[in-house]
C-alpha cells in the first residue's frame, strides 16, 4: 500500500435519523493523484472527503489512509493526530465554517501557528499565499466582513499556506469570479507539480476536465457508479447527462469542445 494513500472498503456512513450519508464506497487514491469527485447535490461528494479528513468515522467498512486504518481510537494517539492533521487540509464548501480568527492574516496564520513555527517563518508564508491569490488589501480585514468569494479565498489562503501532503477542495470555484477561478487552477497545477494528493468534490466540470487525472461518479443513491481515467470516463457523456451534470445541448456542445480542445493540446505537447 506505499503508492495508495486512502484506501476504503465497502464503507457507509448515516447521519443521525438513519439518513445515508455514502454507501458502499470501495475506492482507493494513490499518492499524487488528482481525483474529481463529480454527482449531483446531495450524491455524496462532500460527505466522502469528511471521510476521507477523519471528520465522519463510516458507520460501517474500513478507511485507511498513510498505511494506517483510520478509527477514533487511533485519532485520539496524540502523535497520530498531529501526523494525520499536519498531512491532510480540508477546504469546506461554506468558507464561514472555517473562518472564525479576528482578521485575514491572523486566519491564514492560524494553522501555521500550531505546527509551531517560528514568527519569522509564519509571517513569510502568510505573506506569499496572499500575494499569490491577490488579497494582501484583505489583511488586516474582519472575515465576516467579506463577500462570499473573498471569504473563500482566505479559506483557501488558509490551506494552501500548511503545504500539506493532501488536499481535500470542496467545491474549491464555487463563488469565485473567472480571474480567481484562473488562480485557483494554477495554484492547483503548482501542487500537481510538487506531486501533492488532490480530492476535489464539484460540479463544475470544467475544473474537473482542466485539472483531474482520476474521476470518481456519484448517484442521487450516494454510490460510486464509476471511477477511472478522466479520459474513460469523460468519453460516456451520457452518463453526465443523466446524472444532471450537463443541462441542454448547448452544455454538451461546450463542454465537448473544452474536452476535445485540452485533449489535442495534450497530444501535442
Amino acid at each position: 500500500m506505499d503508492r495508495v494513500i486512502f484506501k476504503l472498503e465497502n464503507v457507509d456512513f448515516e447521519y443521525e435519523g438513519d439518513i445515508i450519508g455514502v454507501s458502499n464506497i470501495n475506492l482507493e487514491i494513490e499518492k499524487g493523484d488528482t481525483v474529481a469527485i463529480l454527482g449531483p447535490n446531495g450524491s455524496g461528494k462532500s460527505t466522502l472527503l469528511k471521510i476521507l479528513d477523519g471528520l465522519y468515522p463510516p458507520k460501517k467498512g474500513k478507511l485507511y489512509a498513510f498505511d494506517e486504518e483510520i478509527s477514533q481510537k487511533r485519532l485520539r494517539d496524540k502523535a497520530f493526530n498531529k501526523f494525520f492533521r499536519r498531512n491532510i487540509a480540508l477546504l469546506f464548501q461554506d468558507a464561514d465554517v472555517q473562518l472564525f480568527c479576528p482578521t485575514v492574516e491572523d486566519e491564514i496564520a492560524f494553522g501555521l501557528r500550531q505546527l509551531g513555527l517560528s514568527q519569522k517563518v509564519i509571517e513569510e508564508k502568510v505573506e506569499r499565499v496572499m500575494r499569490s491569490l491577490n488579497i494582501q488589501e484583505l489583511r488586516g480585514r474582519y472575515p465576516y466582513s467579506l463577500s462570499g468569494g473573498e471569504k473563500k479565498k482566505v479559506a483557501i489562503a488558509s490551506i494552501l499556506s500548511l503545504d500539506s501532503e493532501v488536499y481535500l477542495l470542496d467545491e474549491p470555484t464555487a463563488n469565485l469570479d473567472p480571474q480567481t477561478e484562473g488562480i485557483l487552477i494554477n495554484q492547483v497545477v503548482s501542487l500537481q507539480k510538487e506531486g501533492k494528493t488532490l480530492i476535489i468534490a464539484t460540479q463544475d466540470m470544467l475544473l474537473a476536465e482542466h485539472v483531474a487525472y482520476h474521476v470518481l461518479l456519484m448517484d442521487q443513491n450516494k454510490k460510486a457508479i464509476a471511477f477511472g481515467s478522466k479520459e474513460s470516463i469523460f468519453s460516456n457523456l451520457d452518463l453526465f447527462y443523466k446524472l444532471g451534470l450537463l443541462h441542454g445541448h448547448q452544455a454538451i456542445h461546450e463542454f465537448t469542445q473544452s474536452y476535445i480542445h485540452s485533449h489535442r493540446t495534450l497530444q501535442a505537447s
